[in-house]
């Protein structure tokens, strides 16, 4: 055994006691749980001004959708009623598009990545996956998305018929407004 091979020796022997100690004092268990811990949404009513009108699959995330239906400027009815109609409120929810979460936001990964405009990924700028499962980013990424097409756009069908599917003409934004009309 060369000198060399026998300093490195101890090393190793040093590193690996000191990996065996400290996974005895962080407990693998908590860190995965911790990191699959889903966001508990506000289910009481007191926080949100519509909760008796949320079709009860939305209800969970009144809070969220609140929130963000008031930071920018967009009726909070219409926002349970895209949730509804993109992902029955479901937060973990991807389509077989790619779309991701509470809103159905396309993600700058996965199937999306390779999606093709005319510069370039279409969905590069866009939040990752594991961004878009956080339901309150989620809803607010969501939410801001909504109110960038009604400014740009001037009306809320065209702006929800280019949030929708791109291949479905104005039935996404019918369905929608049909929806938000029944609340």
């Amino acid at each position: 055994m060369t000198s060399t091979q026998k300093a490195i020796i101890p090393g190793i022997a040093f590193g690996i006691l000191v990996l065996v100690l400290l996974s005895r004092l962080v407990n693998p268990t908590l860190i995965a749980e911790a990191a699959t811990e889903a966001v508990t949404p506000d289910v009481s009513s007191g926080n949100c001004a519509f909760f008796d009108r949320y079709p009860s699959k939305v209800q969970p995330w009144c809070g969220f959708i609140e929130q963000a239906a008031s930071k920018y400027g967009v009726d909070a009815l219409l926002v349970a009623s895209v949730m509804l109609q993109e992902s029955g409120g479901q937060p973990q929810i991807m389509s077989a598009s790619g779309a991701v979460g509470l809103m159905q936001v396309m993600p700058r990964d996965g199937i999306a990545a390779g999606f093709q405009c005319v510069n370039g990924p279409c969905f590069a700028s866009r939040p990752s996956i594991e961004e878009l499962k956080d339901p309150a980013f989620n809803v607010d990424y969501g939410v801001r998305m909504l109110a960038g097409l009604i400014e740009k756009h001037g009306d809320i069908r065209e702006a929800l018929k280019s949030y929708g599917p791109y291949d479905v003409g104005y039935r996404y934004a019918d369905q929608v407004l049909t929806i938000r009309n029944s609340l």
